[in-house]
């Protein structure tokens, strides 16, 4: 048997998980995911990406330490962001074009968050 239709082109679970303060880990609420996927759903929907893309809030994806964190199907592409430039570049590079915003990027064993940088700097 093979695989049904996807029912989107892209399917986005933000982490909008919030763990107690001063906790190790931190958390992706925290950090500021909930406002920051509110954007996300609002700025593909401006873009017109509906209803083939569907962005969604999701619990702890164990990755607080480093987020925000989302994660893209089918791909299973895995992001941390810290403003809305960075949710515009995901929605523009990863979900319209298909490439990949590898600053952003988090490596499957990642256990520490890079260094912070910019659109406009190097990586």
């Amino acid at each position: 048997m093979s695989d049904p239709k996807l029912v989107y082109s892209s399917h986005v679970f933000c982490c909008t998980n919030l763990r107690p303060e001063g906790h190790r880990r931190g958390s992706c609420a925290a950090r500021g995911s909930e406002k920051l996927r509110n954007y996300m759903k609002a700025r593909a929907k401006e873009l017109g990406l509906e209803p083939n893309v569907r962005i969604n809030s999701a619990g702890c994806l164990e990755r607080c330490e480093l987020g925000p964190a989302l994660v893209i199907y089918p791909e299973g592409v895995w992001y941390t962001y810290q403003t809305q430039e960075d949710i515009d570049e995901i929605l523009q590079t990863h979900v319209v074009e298909g490439d990949r915003v590898e600053r952003l990027m988090l490596a499957p064993d990642q256990t520490e968050p890079r260094p912070t940088t910019t659109a406009s700097s190097p990586a």
